[in-house]
């Protein structure tokens, strides 16, 4: 078993990086956390249906969305799924505090194949053979994660099972494949997988709030798309989607 995580764990290595918007590339281009891809190709439609204005997309894990922002890549606005990376950004200047804002927020699930009955608990996870989180460097998810861990005392006993992931949305392929027993993901990746059911809700104190910042760019070569961008982001029609897809609103 060993073996075989260590040997996917390399694979999720390899293939973690995500792709660098392209210089010159037309219409907004929005480096967003994989966990909102669902929401936001239903938004993008109603976006540009309203404005006419095209929006391309390039998704990841937020703290590699964060890495390629500060390495200069042409991008126009950034939502993370967390706010320690978007305010690095902030605090380096490379956005700009009045241009962001506090968008939605998600919740931490247990997620395990449909049929499977032993994991109920977070506390379970001691009795499974693997399981899968993202990457806690740079994965939102995967930080919460481990901080729900620790908070109830299992991290350390749970270092052998553990096989990292580049996002949400590769956790959720290791558990609908089988090829681990269980995963920790937001409650609106959960509801986009067909082969599994959420076994447990992580409650709120155990970890960081889950929000998610979106902000623009100081150097945004299409500022004015942006900034359109994110007032509908906040409209009413934007949430219905959100909060219809598994996001909370926030008060």
């Amino acid at each position: 078993m060993k073996k075989w995580l260590l040997g996917l764990s390399a694979l999720v290595f390899v293939s973690g990086c995500t792709s660098m918007p392209e210089e010159g590339s037309e219409g907004l281009t929005v480096s967003a956390a994989a966990s909102l891809q669902d929401a936001m190709s239903e938004i993008e439609e109603q976006f540009e249906a309203e404005t006419g204005i095209e929006v391309t997309f390039n998704y990841g894990g937020s703290g590699s969305l964060k890495q390629q922002i500060s390495q200069g890549a042409p991008v126009d606005l950034f939502i993370s799924a967390a706010e320690n990376h978007f305010d690095d950004l902030v605090s380096d200047g490379v956005i700009n505090e009045s241009d962001s804002v506090r968008l939605i927020a998600n919740e931490l699930v247990l997620i395990v194949p449909r049929d499977d009955f032993d994991i109920a608990t977070f506390e379970d996870l001691t009795e499974a053979e693997s399981l899968s989180i993202g990457t806690p460097e740079t994965v939102p998810a995967g930080q919460y994660s481990q901080e729900v861990f620790e908070e109830l005392g299992i991290w350390e006993e749970l270092q052998e099972q553990i096989v990292f992931a580049k996002d949400v949305r590769q956790v959720l392929t290791y558990v609908e494949s089988g090829n681990v027993q269980a995963g920790v993901v937001y409650h609106s990746d959960a509801l986009a997988g067909d082969q599994l059911k959420i076994a447990a809700t992580g409650d709120e104190e155990w970890h960081s709030p889950i929000v998610y910042p979106a902000g623009v760019l100081s150097g945004a070569e299409h500022a004015e798309d942006a900034a359109a961008f994110l007032d509908y982001l906040q409209s009413d029609e934007a949430m219905a989607v959100f909060e219809e897809l598994g996001f909370k609103r926030l008060n």
